[in-house]
């Protein structure tokens, strides 16, 4: 059980039985909503408007990290689920696409309200699932739920979809058709908003997969969707496994999109996937983004933001900036402030309020994390923080001790890996040339980071960086702009007026 507006008990169960989940919305609750049994969503798919049962029986754990206990399961999708959602969502696109731009901002609006009444539901849904910390969950977790819908909502606004082009042609932005959609376990609204939002924006209907290792907030929000009053099929959602529902979604010759967040390994399968039946694939994949740091900035401030942010939901961000790329003039005094920066880190209760970090989200990414940490060792780096094995009295769960690598070089696997964990790298330069080159020397290109006291320097420096968003002295990124990489990170942008446009088609009509 955990502490705040929403609470999933789980009772004594009996030989064979499944757990049930209780969301108890308490007295306190300003809509009084009734008391409803999550786990009669979590185990059906929601398909043409209704939670239906699936054709699979194959079950799959759903484990709380921070306990390492089942909190529930659901069920694990075949083609067969992945058909009846295509039929629903092709059924649905035929009307749905002719919405008007009205009807479907006024959806938006509502889908709005309904997302604000159930934050803390989500909140409280993703501390439970995958160890976020419960204010770190509330503030951006979920906040992303209302954050990207907003600035969905502006764009859409402001988008013209008839214009008249210079050469006297017209020009039209019309719905790409059913979208399939996966998305991972370490953002998991995020991702989904992102994802639907702009599918439900154009007129587009959709399918979505998310991560089988966060199910609880995912079945949240399609009862939100289903409280919004979108038409039946529009939206669908049925959870797999990639190689099975991910694949069977990619290959299927009715849908016309596939948006996949997740290891540009598995981006690359879904693309491969798509090929033959040529349809549209979007990719935000990994990324090991590095943060320039040069003599000129605020060295005390700059370093211990920048171990922060590496560390920031326990390092499982692909955007993270876990490559720290120091001036060699700085360089020993910014292993001291990163140094202190790491040891005032706490690790711990992902249910209690504050800025420490939880868990890693399973066993398989605890053990990968062990085992990356240890070949740095082996590979001669030296440590700085950290290490391997779990921090002091945590034995139960997946922590990790936040660790910090000093003196590696281009070469070592920690160096060029996602390691998708609280483990960062620290590597000295000469000069911005350098400094540059070294940058771009992975295959990456999510997110870059820079840290100067020179505008001109931060300007020339960031032009020459291939990343798809460059973050100068902690410039965070905001709600609408567009997010998206080079190279292997990936293709296409999610957020704001050109998320909108990777889901629609342009039409020309050339009148005599």
């Amino acid at each position: 059980m955990i502490s705040g507006n929403i609470v999933f008990d789980l009772p004594e169960l009996e030989t064979g039985s499944s757990p049930t989940f209780f969301c108890s919305i308490l007295d306190s609750d300003p809509l009084n909503r009734n008391r409803i049994s999550i786990m009669d969503n979590l185990s059906k798919f929601y398909i043409d408007g209704a939670w239906v049962t699936p054709q699979s029986e194959q079950r799959f754990p759903v484990l709380n990290p921070a306990t390492e206990e089942r909190v529930g399961e659901i069920i694990l999708g075949n083609s067969d689920d992945v058909n009846l959602a295509v039929a629903a969502a092709n059924r649905a696109f035929e009307t749905y696409s002719r919405s008007s731009k009205q009807q479907r901002l006024a959806l938006l609006d509502r889908l709005l309200e309904v997302t604000k009444s159930r934050l803390e539901d989500l909140a409280q849904a993703m501390t439970l699932e995958m160890g976020a910390p419960i204010s770190m969950s509330r503030d951006a977790q979920a906040d992303a739920a209302v954050g990207h819908l907003v600035a969905y909502i502006e764009a859409l606004k402001t988008q013209q979809e008839r214009s008249l082009l210079a050469n006297g042609d017209t020009q039209l932005y019309e719905p790409i058709g059913v979208c399939g959609l996966i998305t991972p376990w370490n953002w998991p609204v995020n991702q989904v908003s992102l994802k639907v939002v702009p599918a439900l924006a154009t007129g587009c209907t959709c399918i979505l997969k998310p991560s089988e290792h966060t199910p609880i907030s995912a079945t949240i929000y399609a009862e939100i969707i289903d409280e919004a009053g979108y038409p039946a099929g529009v939206f669908n959602m049925v959870h797999g496994y990639g190689p099975t529902v991910g694949a069977a979604m990619s290959r299927h010759p009715d849908i016309q999109m596939m948006s996949f967040t997740g290891s540009t390994r598995a981006g690359t399968a879904v693309s491969k996937d798509a090929a033959d039946t040529v349809k549209r694939v979007t990719l935000e994949l990994g990324g090991k983004s590095p943060n320039l740091v040069f003599a000129d900035c605020d060295l005390e401030e700059r370093i211990t933001s920048s171990v922060q942010e590496c560390f920031y939901n326990t390092g499982q961000s692909c955007d993270a900036p876990t490559r720290m790329l120091v001036e060699r003039s700085c360089y020993e005094e910014v292993l001291e402030i990163a140094q202190r920066a790491a040891m005032a880190q706490k690790v711990g209760d992902p249910t209690q309020e504050g800025d420490h970090l939880g868990p890693l989200f399973d066993q398989i990414q605890f053990d990968r994390v062990q085992n990356l940490i240890q070949v740095g060792i082996d590979e001669g780096a030296r440590v700085l923080v950290g290490g391997v094995g779990k921090p002091e009295g945590l034995d139960t769960g997946w922590f990790v001790k936040p660790t910090i690598f000093a003196d590696v070089t281009e070469s070592m696997r920690v160096t060029r890996e996602e390691i998708f964990g609280p483990v960062l790298v620290i590597m000295p330069f000469e000069d911005e040339a350098e400094a540059i080159a070294m940058a771009n020397d992975t295959p990456y290109g999510l997110g870059a980071y820079l840290q100067t006291g020179d505008s001109e320097r931060g300007e020339r420096v960031a032009a020459q960086l291939k990343a798809g968003a460059v973050h100068i002295n902690g410039g965070g990124f905001g709600y609408g702009s567009p997010f998206g990489g080079y190279k292997q990170s990936g293709n296409g942008r999610e957020g704001g007026l050109q998320g909108l446009e990777d889901y629609q088609e342009i039409k020309t009509l050339h009148f005599g």
